[in-house]
């Protein structure tokens, strides 16, 4: 019932200031005219604001969906590569993968075929993925150490005089892939 009784007042105190306001506006005189006149201008301008609130208002919210799509599609599109990027390589591995299921199957005891057929498997294999890019470092010993291509896995003294501070013995090769180091080659440097 409280509740009822505010509103009831509510409209009331609206009513009695319409009545008020239209009989302000609506006495006679020389500024009469001048004030309905400039009743009439003004819901025109005042609706002009309104309609470009909510113009820009549309504009934010359609730009808003555009960049939150575009921002939900580079994530799908990332997701997507990440999980396909081995994808080509896969592909050039699986005729290696055949190679050496062959090799098992066929079962031969003669060694000298067996050593042909890993040799042809292991150029294969260098020849997939040398087409991918990925090359081979170059070191040998006596060789600068160098810290952007070598790892050093050890130290010992020097055999000659001409190999300290350089590669003696070359544990593991290094590979390059395009302009980065795939893998550092682990080396033994002399004291």
């Amino acid at each position: 019932m409280n509740d009822q009784n505010k509103t009831s007042e509510k409209k009331e105190d609206e009513q009695n200031t319409t009545v008020e306001s239209c009989s302000e506006d609506y006495t006679s005189g020389p500024d009469s005219e001048s004030k309905l006149e400039s009743d009439k201008a003004a819901p025109e301008t005042d609706s002009e604001p309104e309609e470009e609130v909510v113009d820009y208002q549309e504009k934010y919210l359609r730009l808003y969906a555009e960049f939150d799509n575009f921002r939900k599609r580079t994530m799908r599109e990332r997701v997507d590569l990440i999980r396909t990027a081995s994808q080509d390589i896969m592909v050039t591995m699986l005729p290696l993968l055949d190679d050496f299921t062959r090799a098992k199957d066929n079962g031969n005891d003669d060694i000298q075929a067996m050593k042909e057929g890993m040799a042809l498997i292991h150029t294969k294999l260098e020849s997939s993925l040398s087409s991918k890019g990925l090359k081979l470092m170059e070191v040998k010993a006596g060789d600068d150490f160098n810290v952007d291509f070598h790892e050093a896995i050890t130290n010992i003294p020097a055999p000659s005089p001409k190999l300290k501070g350089k590669v003696v013995d070359v544990v593991e090769n290094g590979y390059i892939l395009g302009d980065k180091v795939l893998r550092y080659a682990k080396v033994v440097i002399g004291q």
